[in-house]
């Protein structure tokens, strides 16, 4: 539970990265209407702290590249990359519905739902106060939306990247199967990689570590998580050099 005692947020910028699974809810597909607005109350919030917010979305709540078994691995890939934009427009909605400025930013074009990822463009709608969504992941196959965080997050110099999951932190192996799992309040990108831990994929930790982007993992499931992050609380697992 968060409990107020900063007056002041410890980030400015922060790129959010959810999964497409995290707005489904327990349905497990679609949408949780329930969860867009939670999303959206929390994402006004820090905004209004000052917080400047990017978000990138995954897309597994509707479809994921790797599920297209016998299929080319591309087109596959790029089937996932329009469930993002979906679920960036889903989001976008439920936020301009309670009078939040967004823009949806999209790796692959289509103009007529979303402007073309812009790096100058996206950094000055931040500036504005509006918030960005990251849709299409990278724009190419083979690459997950892990890897869009991290690299938007180098290319908008984000202080740190929030990963907000179904599960509340980085555990030495997974506390679903093993109920002697050990939480990690503290861990290097290396100590990630070399673990084979799969909070993020490979290449996401190894462009964090080369950038020294710090990855911020916590539970999505708890109320004000994500304003407790931004506000220094003491949350799930941090990720940074040794």
């Amino acid at each position: 539970m968060y409990v107020e005692n900063r007056k002041s947020p410890i980030y400015k910028r922060v790129v959010l990265k959810l999964s497409g699974e995290a707005l489904a809810g327990e349905q497990g597909h679609g949408f949780d209407y329930t969860i867009l607005n939670k999303l959206a109350d929390e994402l006004i919030e820090i905004n209004e702290l000052g917080v400047q917010a990017a978000i990138v979305v995954g897309g597994g709540n509707i479809w994921r590249g790797r599920n297209g078994i016998g299929m080319d691995r591309s087109t596959a890939d790029y089937m996932g990359m329009l469930a993002t934009v979906i679920n960036a427009l889903a989001l976008q909605d439920a936020l301009e519905n309670k009078g939040m400025q967004t823009r949806v930013q999209s790796a692959i074009e289509m103009r007529q739902v979303a402007e073309p990822y812009i790096r100058r463009r996206a950094i000055r709608h931040l500036e504005k106060n509006r918030v960005v969504i990251f849709a299409g992941g990278t724009g190419n196959p083979f690459f997950s939306t892990d890897t869009t965080a991290a690299l938007r997050a180098a290319e908008i110099e984000a202080e740190v990247i929030l990963l907000a999951k179904n599960i509340d932190a980085v555990y030495d192996d997974d506390p679903r199967i093993n109920p002697n799992a050990k939480k990690l309040d503290n861990i290097s990108y290396i100590d990630v990689i070399n673990q084979g831990l799969t909070v993020m994929d490979t290449t996401a930790v190894t462009l964090c570590m080369e950038n020294r982007i710090p990855i911020q993992v916590f539970g999505l499931s708890k109320q004000q998580n994500i304003k407790a992050a931004v506000m220094g609380e003491k949350l799930g697992t941090i990720i940074k050099e040794e």
